[in-house]
């Protein structure tokens, strides 16, 4: 099976080495498009096409409003000559096992439409995680940290639809993908999407003052972070510290009984 990876970016310089690294040698090509970063990210994309010249398409697409993201992923989707579709945004960093383990399944059991998988989402700093009840995605009869990110581009119809946040793929029915049939992979990522991902303001911004569970000693983080990078790429390993940890540390638990009062 041929695997095409979709990724939009806007100023994602901090993670996005690692992002496109972490699955760049497991499939066949990556488009990623850029939506007007104005940080270091054009820069580092560059820097990964010196050496994955062959994987990477990459365009320059200007900036896109909120009505217009999903018609700009709709043209990504049509515009990948592929069997499956991975959408990777800048803020996920796979594990080698799990896109492994990803693309054996799709290869083994073509008939499936969709692939759902779990996320660890640090927030605070890369050493905390969220507590896995702040989680609100409903996925096969699953509630968590978890999310649709492989599609089978041969479902009847398949397009974009939805506006961004809830962008969504749908069949020709208009259909949710996640309604047919997919199934569930324990084949987790790490979701950036709640750390500081960039020096310049980002168009839509996650960020949250709050401090997760602190990961064991043991934890094995995804190995691409650990690889040699060029000296532009921020280091994922900076602790949270100063003002920024205490406002954390006042917020957290006011954000979790909120969470749980919803």
């Amino acid at each position: 099976m041929k695997i095409w990876v979709n990724t939009i970016v806007h100023n994602e310089e901090n993670f996005i080495w690692f992002s496109i690294m972490s699955v760049v040698d497991y499939v066949d090509k990556i488009l990623v498009w850029d939506t007007g970063s104005n940080d270091k990210t054009v820069k580092i994309i560059n820097e990964i096409r010196k050496i994955k010249r062959d994987k990477i398409d990459f365009r320059e697409v200007g900036e896109v409003g909120e009505k217009d993201f999903p018609k700009v992923r709709q043209q990504m989707l049509e515009q990948s000559n592929c069997d499956w579709i991975l959408v990777l945004d800048g803020d996920e960093i796979w594990w080698s096992n799990s896109i492994k383990k990803l693309v054996k399944t799709i290869n083994e059991k073509p008939k499936i439409e969709g692939i759902a998988v779990p996320m660890f989402v640090p927030v605070g700093d890369i050493y905390h995680f969220q507590e896995e009840t702040a989680g609100k995605y409903e996925l096969l009869g699953r509630k968590g940290h978890l999310s649709l990110k492989a599609v089978n581009k041969k479902i009847p119809g398949l397009h974009v639809d939805w506006p961004y946040g809830r962008e969504s793929f749908l069949d020709s029915n208009d259909l949710l993908v996640q309604e047919r049939n997919i199934i569930f992979l324990n084949a987790p990522f790490l979701h950036v999407t709640h750390l500081k991902r960039s020096t310049q303001k980002r168009r839509y911004n996650k960020f949250k003052l709050e401090l997760g569970n602190e990961v064991s000693k043991d934890f094995k983080f995804p190995e691409v972070l650990f690889l040699p990078s060029p000296k532009i790429v921020t280091s994922p390993w900076i602790k949270i510290s100063g003002i920024s940890l205490v406002k954390s540390k006042l917020l957290t638990p006011f954000r979790k009984l909120k969470r749980r009062l919803k």
